[in-house]
């Protein structure tokens, strides 16, 4: 079932979770309160238990800085508000130059803290988007670079102490590459998780909808069983008034559609009231799979390609459950191999004691090796230039595998075409080997295979 007049998808998902860029006032509060205890710690520590002759006054200016900053933004924000990404990056910017001025002041790279430079770049990597994270990072590895010329050394004791030149170089050096390989490492796992993020909050959002329709169902049988009454009383006056009023006469014909008019309400409110779900999942029947492949495949193709069914069997097909799971996700699988292909698609399907297996392959150029690791992942296409979401394998993967198919997905040879091979095992599919017939009704009641084939008709609709 598609239902338009939706809210875009895209508002929904983006009001589901925050953008990117986006992190809690509270957040960015503790961790600078974390910092400014442990920087006040390390100098406490250091000048009065070490009796090192540190520059005590301006390390404290710096720290004070830091705590007027986190009291002005108490006084300005809400802990619960947001920073927006540029605000959040400003944010992490300042706590980069303020650790920058605390290790001049004690030692530059010769610090051990100067390790400290990683956190706000981690930090930024994750919650930022790739542009402010770059610029964080440059200016890190700027900060570093100016602290391994320029410092106030350490006072060691005599005879003193002084790291060799190579030493220096390397720790300058290791600074700069774990700034590097952790702000991009972080910021790729974060954005893997945020697309992930994206991709439920989509599917959510369509199965509240669904709920809501669900519950429109009901409301609809409810309705029926209470506007029989009065319809009924309205039934009986107009009968009364016909026998009242002569026939031919123009009162007698308007009365005469009226009492038309009222069983024909009552005969709507009777189909809702026995079925309130009409129409929204019109096809649950039990069927041979051979018959749903035939049956599926008919709807695609044309004069330029062709869409061939082999079977490789001996044995009588498993009765399976015509569901929306298997009718949505092996149809956008086909869909997406018609496209493709130059002249043919072949479906090949098998089965044995064990399991069910089918096969979907083309005659096109195959999938892109870039990707061919990736399909099933949200937002990747199989069509980079093509303006869509790359949500169509993922939903078809997705409605697969409730239905309990594993798939596989690979390449004939270079240009030979793209080949999913899609296998149940039998005792799951196959309605007649169930030891609970209803263990595959659950999955076709539950709305989220409405949700996610609404998600692919958003998505359709997108594209042109």
């Amino acid at each position: 079932m598609i239902v338009h007049n939706r809210n875009d998808p895209a508002s929904a998902v983006e009001e589901a979770h925050p953008a990117m860029g986006r992190v809690r006032v509270r957040t960015l509060l503790t961790i600078r309160w974390l910092a400014i205890v442990g920087q006040l710690t390390a100098l406490l520590v250091v000048d009065e238990i070490l009796q090192f002759d540190l520059a005590m006054i301006p390390a404290m200016v710096t720290i004070g800085i830091s705590v007027a900053i986190n009291l002005w933004i108490l006084t300005r924000y809400s802990s619960n508000e947001w920073h927006n990404d540029r605000g959040a990056a400003a944010y992490l910017a300042f706590d980069i130059v303020q650790l920058a001025v605390m290790l001049y002041l004690t030692g530059g790279l010769d610090n051990p803290f100067a390790l400290l430079f990683l956190v706000p770049v981690t930090i930024s990597a994750t919650i930022l988007s790739l542009r402010s994270a770059l610029y964080l990072g440059v200016l890190a590895v700027f900060c570093v670079s100016f602290l391994a010329v320029y410092h106030v050394p350490l006072p060691w004791p005599a005879p003193g102490f002084e790291l060799p030149r190579i030493y220096a170089a390397a720790i300058w050096i290791s600074l700069v590459l774990g700034t590097v390989f952790l702000m991009f490492y972080a910021w790729r796992v974060a954005e893997e998780t945020r697309r992930m993020s994206d991709a439920l909050a989509a599917t959510q959002t369509y199965l509240s909808q669904e709920r809501e329709l669900s519950a429109l169902g009901s409301l609809a049988a409810a309705a029926a069983h209470e506007l029989g009454t009065p319809l009924g009383t309205i039934t009986l006056v107009v009968k009364e008034l016909l026998h009242g009023q002569p026939e031919g006469g123009e009162v007698h014909a308007d009365l005469e559609l009226l009492n038309g008019e009222v069983a024909r309400c009552r005969t709507i409110l009777a189909s809702l009231a026995r079925n309130p779900s009409a129409g929204v999942d019109p096809a649950v029947s039990q069927l041979r799979f051979d018959a749903l492949i035939n049956d599926i495949s008919g709807g695609y193709g044309d004069d330029e390609t062709v869409v061939a069914v082999h079977a490789h069997v001996t044995t009588p097909a498993p009765l399976i459950r015509r569901s929306p799971e298997l009718l949505q996700g092996l149809g956008n699988l086909i869909e997406n191999a018609t496209e493709f292909a130059r002249s043919q698609v072949d479906l090949e399907y098998t089965w044995d004691d064990d399991q069910v297996e089918l096969t979907i392959s083309d005659d096109g150029p195959g999938f892109a090796a870039n990707i061919i690791g990736l399909l099933g992942d949200p937002y990747i296409s199989t069509r980079p230039d093509s303006g869509r979401m790359g949500l169509g394998v993922f939903i078809s993967k997705t409605l697969l595998e409730r239905t309990g198919a594993a798939l596989h997905f690979f390449n004939q040879g270079r240009g030979l075409g793209a080949t999913v091979v899609i296998r149940w095992p039998r005792h799951i599919i196959d309605l007649t080997m169930a030891e609970d017939g209803s263990a595959e009704g659950d999955a076709v009641s539950n709305p989220l295979g409405h949700e996610l084939q609404n998600l692919r008709s958003w998505e359709h609709s997108n594209e042109r």
